[in-house]
Parts: C-alpha cells; sequence; structure tokens
C-alpha cells in the first residue's frame, strides 16, 4: 500500500511548494529547531558546487533541490544526472532547472538504468526514508559508482526525541523510516566502502563514503 509521504510526493502541488517552503522548514526540523542540518546542508551544496570534471548521479532527486548546486562547477564532460519515480517531481525539476549539463530522467531507484561505474558522485539526499525497502538502493548507488568515487547520503536517524517509544510507530504510520545508526554505515562498509563518515544532526544523519580505487 502507497504510505502517505509517497503519495505526497507524486502530488503536483506538493511538487510545487516542496523546495521552496515544505523542505526547508523540514530541514529545520531534522535538527529538532537548531541549525545543525541546515548548516551542513549549506556546507554540501559548497562541496557539490566544486570546479571538476565530474559525472553526478541524483538519486530521487524530487524537483532538483540540489541540480543548480551539482552542476555549477561541472567542466570538461561533467554532467549532472537526477532520477525520480514521481512524474510531478520531475516536471517541476524541467520547469525550474534548466541547464546544457543537466538532465533529469524516470527510474526505478532500486534498478537503476546505468551501467556499473559509470558516476563519479552518487548521492541520495532526503529521501532514502520515504523509498520501501531502501537499503538495496544503497546497493544500487555503490554498482553504479565508479572506482575511488564517492556516495553521500542524507537520511533519517533513530536517535534523540525518535528514539522515544512511539517515535518509529509515527513515523511508520507517515511513511517515514527511522533507520538505527549503524543501519546505513555497516551496509555501506559489508558494500566495501571506505573512507566512511557519520554525522547525526538531531534526527538526521548524513553519510559520505567512497568506493575502493581500481587496483594500479
Amino acid at each position: 500500500m502507497t504510505s502517505i509521504a509517497q503519495r505526497a510526493m507524486g502530488n503536483r502541488v506538493v511538487s510545487f511548494v516542496y523546495e521552496k517552503a515544505w523542505r526547508p522548514i523540514f530541514t529545520r526540523g531534522f535538527s529538532l529547531g537548531g541549525s545543525g542540518t541546515a548548516d551542513y546542508d549549506h556546507a554540501l551544496r559548497a562541496y557539490l558546487a566544486r570546479p571538476g570534471d565530474r559525472r553526478v548521479l541524483d538519486v530521487a532527486c524530487g524537483p532538483g533541490n540540489y541540480s543548480d548546486d551539482a552542476a555549477s562547477g561541472l567542466t570538461g564532460d561533467g554532467r549532472y544526472v537526477g532520477i525520480d519515480f514521481s512524474p510531478a517531481m520531475l516536471d517541476q525539476a524541467v520547469r525550474d532547472h534548466r541547464a546544457d549539463r543537466v538532465t533529469f530522467v524516470r527510474g526505478d531507484a532500486h534498478h537503476l538504468p546505468f551501467a556499473d561505474n559509470t558516476f563519479d558522485t552518487v548521492m541520495c539526499l532526503a529521501a532514502l526514508y520515504l523509498i520501501p525497502d531502501p537499503l538495496p538502493v544503497l546497493d544500487e548507488m555503490a554498482r553504479v559508482c565508479a572506482p575511488g568515487g564517492e556516495i553521500i547520503v542524507f537520511a533519517s536517524a533513530k536517535a534523540s526525541i525518535a528514539a522515544l517509544p512511539g517515535g518509529s510507530a509515527l513515523a511508520g504510520l507517515v511513511g517515514l523510516r527511522l533507520f538505527d545508526l549503524d543501519e546505513l554505515s555497516d551496509r555501506m562498509r559489508l558494500l566495501g566502502l571506505e573512507h566512511l563518515e557519520q554525522t547525526v544532526t538531531g534526527v538526521g544523519q548524513y553519510v559520505h563514503a567512497r568506493t575502493p580505487r581500481a587496483a594500479s
């Protein structure tokens, strides 16, 4: 059965207000009213905008929240590709984010329509907790990430008030998954990812890891 959150992501009105109104408020909520998540998000955007010849895949990109940042510094053959399952979100992304190096495609995060080792940066930001059976999505992200590439995830964290009795049940009612603190990082280690960094901000977490470099 489709959850409340999943139905919302497919709604055209939600897709219109998501980037400019809903998401900024939601982001601050992850920090329980503080600025930790917003501060990290600001730093991440600057990091994504650094100059370089990179191929970037944004899994469950929504209306293209990070496309402008990720595409702004691309050089050479660098390209940003955003993939999402919601036609409403993709329609909004195409309307709001037109650029030569930006492409949006519709697809399933569980079966990414790309060859192995295609992208230098693969990210899934503020979406993994909405996807049914989310851990296999990490497997797919690792598959399409090139040797020495990076995987960046922002997701929920079962910490602070989220760990209180009833917190997970309430999140489950609306279709939001609360990840255990080691759940994503453990999966990434099983996939052989290296240099793993995890930053917890309230009930959110950023996880950054790299795929092993090819043997010389």
